[in-house]
């Protein structure tokens, strides 16, 4: 078989929970450490990092990668789900297993798998964890499937587990309450392990909390709104003026340095090191990297960084996360993990390139911007509404949302929080669970919103395109598949 046929095997012969929902859903870890003793338990072969969360996940993930590639190690990233190409899942050093591997896998091994009858997902986590060892990593960043006590991905012991945050998705699968759904994601949790924590309050917090203790792990809250913590984000043209403004103060600080220098030359080294506590060099270099790509930026301060760390990804759900990130680091180098300041401010800087992510907050043309999300609950997509909000009310942007939902989500409470001012290009993503178009437009119609449907999402985005004057504004989203369409049908689109 070649690349295209194998894929066509595996989500024709093992179901798969992203195009039909709930009848590929296994829970359980039967399956998987049965996989696992046959392939020798390659997840013992290299350091790990669990984290898990119903939002933020896969952004923290690949953060934590790119910081950990930029302190020199050789790092493993396993996510899902893909969204254009199913190698997406599994990277080494931002880079996609290869498609003769997946073909040689399969075929090599599907004597074995197959009276197993495995899930999609405990399949490609196999993969992944002997693709890892075949390419003698050093650490790999495991992301939760769903959940976490019962996922697939649970058989590691990690250095280090990461929970995001609670809120409510999968509830037919994890629980209707977010006490029920931090219980299965509490699961991660392993005796002994540190476990950091995002975002908790009341009943969820007291869940982590219990189950650290009956697991003896070093538990950490994520200091959100901590004092020395600061949050800035910069448009393009404020992101240029910033980095002038830091360029002067590093100029000066060199010429103040220079002169120290001259004086104290018997302190020479403990002056280098003052000079690097404030870190300019480096965000200089961060704010050159975010320029160069032309993109907005996020600036965190806390009291490592006192001076500001710039991210690239620029949803404002991204604050929330990246204070986690910082967390979650500071950890990993409570443990040993050689990581400098020089390395948290490329990774942050630079995470797309670094680890190939997408569809956070992605911007994919100009003149209309049209930006594209995955956020695809309530929990994310209150973060996207205050965005779209800010956007409308500080730009003076009519704002068009090219949107589609699949039909196991919380429909009507998205629907509800969604701006009833917007113009709506209501459509469905190309895979079974999709909601059909004029459903979800009949439901839109009662939270108040008004649009047109369409069949697919490129005829969908080729109507808003042609409906929005250049200085106006086009989400897509809805769903990580809706996105998936838009990318993957970025030359038909012209979007680059």
């Amino acid at each position: 078989m070649d690349y295209q046929n194998t894929l066509k095997y595996l989500y024709e012969s093992v179901p798969m929970f992203q195009q039909v929902g709930k009848e590929a859903y296994k829970p359980g870890l039967e399956t998987t450490q049965k996989l696992d003793e046959y392939f020798g338990h390659p997840h013992q072969q290299f350091k790990t990092i669990h984290i898990a969360g119903t939002n933020g996940k896969g952004s923290c993930s690949h953060t934590i990668a790119a910081v950990l590639q930029s302190a020199g190690y050789r790092v493993g990233l396993f996510t899902s789900p893909h969204l254009v190409d199913f190698r997406e899942r599994i990277r080494v050093n931002g880079e996609m297993a290869p498609e003769e591997y997946v073909v040689d896998f399969v075929e090599k091994h599907r004597p074995f798998f197959e009276p197993l009858q495995p899930s999609f997902f405990e399949l490609t986590t196999a993969m992944a964890f002997r693709y890892f060892a075949d390419r003698k990593v050093d650490v790999a960043v495991i992301e939760v499937g769903m959940g976490g006590r019962l996922d697939c991905t649970n058989i590691i012991r990690p250095d280090l587990c990461v929970i995001t945050n609670i809120g409510l998705d999968h509830t037919q699968y994890l629980g209707g309450t977010l006490e029920k759904i931090a219980e299965e994601k509490a699961g991660i949790i392993k005796e002994g392990v540190p476990v950091v924590i995002g975002r908790a309050r009341g009943a969820v917090k007291k869940v982590f909390s219990a189950k650290a203790e009956e697991m003896n792990a070093p538990i950490t809250y994520t200091k959100q709104t901590a004092a020395g913590n600061d949050v800035a984000i910069y448009s393009y043209p404020e992101l240029q003026k910033e980095r002038n403004s830091f360029y002067e103060m590093t100029r000066q600080g060199l010429e103040m340095f220079k002169m120290l220098q001259d004086k104290h030359r018997k302190n020479e080294k403990s002056l280098e090191k003052l000079l690097s506590t404030f870190n300019l060099d480096n965000a200089l270099r961060a704010m050159d990297r975010i320029l160069d790509k032309r993109k907005s930026a996020i600036k965190l301060s806390n009291n490592h960084f006192q001076d500001g760390i710039f991210l690239e990804l620029t949803g404002l759900y991204q604050v929330e996360n990246g204070f986690t990130i910082l967390t979650a680091l500071d950890e990993l180098v409570k443990m040993g993990y050689h990581i400098s300041p020089k390395n948290y401010f490329e990774g942050f800087s630079n995470v797309c390139e670094l680890t190939g992510l997408m569809g956070r907050w992605q911007k994919v043309y100009s003149y209309p911007d049209i930006i594209c999300d995955t956020g695809h609950n309530v929990d994310g997509i209150k973060y996207i509404c205050k965005q779209l909000e800010a956007i409308r009310a500080n730009d003076g942007k009519k704002i068009h949302i090219v949107f589609g939902m699949v039909n196991d989500k919380d429909i009507s409470g998205v629907l509800k929080i969604l701006p009833k001012d917007a113009t709506y290009y209501f459509t469905k993503a190309s895979v079974k669970r999709a909601l059909p178009e004029n459903e979800l437009q009949e439901l839109a119609r009662k939270a108040g919103l008004k649009g047109n449907t369409y069949p697919t999402v490129v005829e969908a985005v080729q109507a808003a395109k042609k409906d929005c004057p250049p200085k106006d504004f086009i989400f897509v989203g809805g769903s990580s598949f809706i996105v998936a369409d838009l990318l993957a049908n970025r030359d038909t689109l012209d979007l680059y």
